[in-house]
């Protein structure tokens, strides 16, 4: 992820590590505070979006011109490769009327749109989440989130105060929980924003136990038990006999494993398997 203040220039550096990411995590001040400078004196939320936004737009403009003439004539001599200089004319004009890419990804085949992305690695064609830094007071109304969450629909919106993050670094798990319910928040703006990220980028965790460590695996969903396996190592996935799988939430309440295995909570599965995001695992291999 990465992300820049309102009102500052993208600089060339900036936009070649962005070109790299995934996703992008847009961060927008929509607070005010007389202590704290603003560019342009008075923070303007839509405002701000348009400015990166814009800029953002003219930079897969740029480049977006410069391949499409290369392409038009290799395309004379490989017919192919016609339906990509279809789809990024296409794409040329909807940067040319200032609009992000993102609005095509429902337009373009996906077979086309990852191969564009992977030649040309458009920033406007990644998914966006914009965090809005917010007052106590908006991050209890209501009214006032849906408003900023519409400036940026279809992407996702997520709240944080950053005053109140900083308190709750201080705060032991039981504090903690206590400030966020005063402020009607079921988990801090650091979780939600780390929930979007899996959401937009299509992942999930599950965990391996053991004596030793209790850990969680990234994986992306949809992914078969070997597959899964594969993420600690590439022997396990090539070696994969079966997963032993029991649900956290079950094993929470049995306290054991072997208490989750004589209530018949412990199962195992093959090949074919698809993990779930609260799948506590043992894998079985042939080294």
């Amino acid at each position: 992820m990465a992300g820049a203040s309102e009102g500052e220039g993208l600089g060339n550096q900036f936009l070649a590590n962005i070109r790299t990411c995934d996703a992008i995590a847009h961060v927008v001040r929509a607070f005010e505070d007389n202590n704290i400078q603003h560019v342009d004196n008075t923070p303007d939320p839509k405002k701000d979006i348009d400015v990166i936004n814009t800029e953002l737009v003219l930079a897969d403009l740029q480049s977006v011109q410069k391949r499409l003439p290369k392409l038009h004539k290799e395309a004379r001599a490989n017919p192919k490769l016609q339906p990509m200089v279809d789809a990024l004319t296409q794409i040329q004009s909807l940067l040319d009327e200032g609009k992000p890419l993102f609005e095509l990804s429902n337009v373009i085949a996906s077979e086309l749109w990852a191969e564009i992305q992977k030649d040309l690695q458009l920033i406007t064609m990644k998914k966006t989440i914009y965090v809005f830094n917010v007052d106590e007071e908006t991050l209890q109304n209501q009214a006032k989130k849906e408003q900023l969450a519409n400036i940026v629909t279809p992407s996702q919106a997520v709240f944080i105060c950053a005053e109140l993050e900083s308190e709750l670094k201080s705060l032991d798990e039981a504090e903690r929980s206590e400030l966020l319910s005063s402020y009607g928040q079921k988990e801090s703006g650091l979780n939600q924003l780390i929930n979007s990220a899996y959401d937009v980028l299509g992942l999930q965790s599950y965990l391996t136990a053991g004596e030793k460590e209790v850990r969680a695996w990234t994986i992306k969903k949809g992914s078969t038990a070997p597959q899964a396996a594969g993420v600690i190592h590439g022997d396990f996935e090539k070696g994969f006999i079966a997963a032993q799988i029991v649900n956290y939430h079950d094993l929470i309440s049995a306290g054991s494993e072997q208490a989750a295995k004589a209530a018949g909570k412990l199962r195992t599965e093959g090949k074919t398997y698809i993990m779930q995001p609260d799948d506590v695992v043992e894998f079985k291999f042939n080294n």
